[in-house]
C-alpha cells in the first residue's frame, strides 16, 4: 500500500490510561479523549518528518477508517499529528 500526499495510514492503539492520581480508565473511557495514539503504518508520499513505525498522537476528530486487505486502518492528514514520540517497539 502507498499513502498519497499528506495522508498517513496508522494503526490506532487502544489502551487503558492511568491518571496521575492513580485512576485507571478503560480503553472505552480513554476513547472519549480528543487525542489518540497510533503507530504509523505508511506515511504519505509528501510526508517528510513522520516515519513508518513512529508512535504518534493525533486529533481523532479529523480521522476516518478504511478497510484495506481485510484490516481496519485509520487515515489522518499530517497536519492532525500533534506529537511524534520514539518509534514503537513490539518487544
Amino acid at each position: 500500500m502507498i499513502a498519497i500526499g499528506k495522508n498517513i495510514v496508522i494503526e490506532a492503539i487502544e489502551k487503558e490510561v492511568k491518571t496521575e492520581s492513580g485512576l485507571l480508565l478503560s480503553a472505552h473511557d480513554a476513547n472519549e479523549f480528543r487525542y489518540k495514539t497510533g503507530i504509523v503504518i505508511e506515511p504519505g508520499t509528501d510526508v517528510s518528518v513522520i516515519n513508518r513505525g513512529d508512535e504518534i498522537y493525533y486529533d481523532k476528530s479529523n480521522s476516518y477508517t478504511m478497510v484495506i486487505n481485510d484490516k481496519a486502518y485509520t487515515i489522518i492528514h499530517e497536519r492532525d499529528v500533534v506529537v511524534v514520540s520514539a518509534p514503537h517497539s513490539s518487544e
